[in-house]
């Protein structure tokens, strides 16, 4: 009996005599690390300061092609908001570099680590700047973004004697699926029917070529339909009086007008027939016809 408690003291000695060698080893280890001097990730001299200060007094096609966006519209947007306190700038970090930010990142599809390259920011910095950015597009929104009080036809139909007999008063509603990337997990939902990744993005404009609503954010898996849906319960109204014109993708309603299904629709389907003969097989053809017409003036 004695033995065997001997055996097992022994064991025990011999286990933490191995862990303080372990001990002795992996400290010092730690330490050297500790101790590393930390390489700065951020050594160029050309900063994003410096960057977009460049941008912007270069030639006007730089900002374009940086930016997306004209150089004397960018600096007015920057001072606006400035001036309505919606932006202010920070330690190092000036309202025009946020901005431009913004803008690099929705214009290239650029990731964080691009942008910390670009920009000689920490990922930190340029998230909160870029969440800063994205905080203020509600407010934008309301204010810039507004639906046409007035119930006077607009002269491209009043003028056009195709559109007169069946469009008085009209908008336009239409929706675009903009590619993205996502997460792999997150993926399925926004694989549309082409089997890319996109959001649908539903808009509303009138002819004035002036955006009156956008409703973004949804996968591109869901329908128009449920986008148009979602809007309304949202407070997407339709103005007193107008309709808007829509794709078939819409259910025909009285506030919405949407082309016959199963018939010839499509522009290029009318220019395929012969020029000479301009008759069309019954009502819902011509009708369909001219609805293409309209929307084409600016849907694409």
């Amino acid at each position: 009996m004695d033995s065997k408690k001997e055996k097992i003291i022994k064991f025990i000695q011999m286990e933490e005599e191995d862990d303080d060698e372990l001990f002795l080893v992996i400290v010092p280890a730690i330490l050297e690390c500790l101790n590393e001097e930390k390489r700065s990730e951020h050594t160029s001299e050309y900063t994003g300061a410096k960057k977009v200060k460049e941008i912007l007094e270069g030639h006007e096609n730089w900002c374009k092609s940086e930016f997306r966006i004209e150089t004397r519209i960018f600096k007015e947007t920057c001072n606006y908001l400035r001036h309505e306190s919606l932006l202010r700038d920070t330690q190092g970090v000036t309202v025009e570099e946020q901005l431009g930010m913004f803008m690099y990142m929705i214009s290239h599809n650029a990731s964080n680590d691009r942008l910390k390259k670009a920009f000689q920011h920490s990922g930190e910095t340029v998230l909160r700047h870029i969440r800063a950015v994205f905080n203020i597009i509600p407010t934008l929104t309301y204010r810039f973004l507004n639906l046409p009080t007035s119930n006077q036809t607009h002269p491209k139909i009043a003028m056009d004697p195709r559109f007169w007999s069946f469009f008085r008063i009209v908008l336009v509603l239409s929706t675009a699926h903009m590619c993205l990337s996502q997460l792999q997990k997150r993926k399925p939902p926004y694989r549309n029917r082409k089997g890319t990744l996109s959001q649908n993005v539903m808009v509303a404009y009138d002819f004035n070529l002036n955006f009156t609503f956008i409703s973004c954010g949804w996968e591109g898996s869901a329908s128009d339909a449920g986008v148009l849906q979602s809007a309304i319960s949202k407070g997407f109204q339709v103005p007193e009086g107008k309709f808007y014109l829509v794709d078939g993708g819409y259910a025909n309603a009285p506030q919405f007008r949407a082309p016959y299904q199963g018939v010839r629709y499509h522009i290029a389907e009318f220019r395929r027939r012969s020029s000479r003969r301009r008759e069309y097989a019954d009502h819902k053809e011509l009708f369909n016809h001219h609805h293409a017409l309209l929307r084409n003036h600016i849907d694409w």
